[in-house]
């Protein structure tokens, strides 16, 4: 009986429960060896032609949204939030980490790339971010009244 309520055998897990490092391990290294691995490889392979310029911020994209998991994961547990942030909220930020840099290196490849124009891009990313948060916020207390 003891052992049953030591380890829970369910899947769901609490709402205010935050989620280990263990589920994202092997996404994040993962995502980042085969994105930078790859891009490494598109590097010295091809040709700056039309599909390698695009799978150049695709990889790059894959690449640093592997490398912010571990960070986005540590920032959410070092100034937790209320509520937790939940496993798809912190893959969520690390892609939006991923997306900002492939963006900066576009605009940088275009020579339109300013300190101005990285800032505004940064905040608009993290007001989108507060909104989704603060919607799923809302919801799970709208849940959480009606049961």
């Amino acid at each position: 009986m003891t052992v049953t309520l030591l380890f829970s055998a369910s899947i769901i897990q609490r709402m205010d429960d935050q989620p280990t490092f263990r589920p994202f391990l092997f996404p994040s290294i993962l995502l980042a060896v085969i994105g930078w691995g790859a891009l490494i490889l598109l590097l010295n392979l091809s040709l700056p032609t039309l599909w390698p310029r695009w799978s150049f911020f695709a990889l790059l994209v894959v690449a640093l949204t592997g490398t912010a998991l571990p960070l986005t994961y540590f920032l959410n547990r070092r100034f937790p939030s209320t509520p937790p942030a939940e496993a798809a909220a912190i893959v969520r930020q690390a892609v939006w980490a991923g997306v900002y840099f492939a963006t900066l290196a576009w605009l940088s490849m275009g020579r339109v790339l300013t300190i101005s124009l990285a800032t505004w891009i940064a905040v608009g990313f993290a007001v989108i971010e507060y909104l989704i948060r603060l919607r799923e916020k809302t919801v799970r207390k709208t849940v959480s009244k009606n049961q």
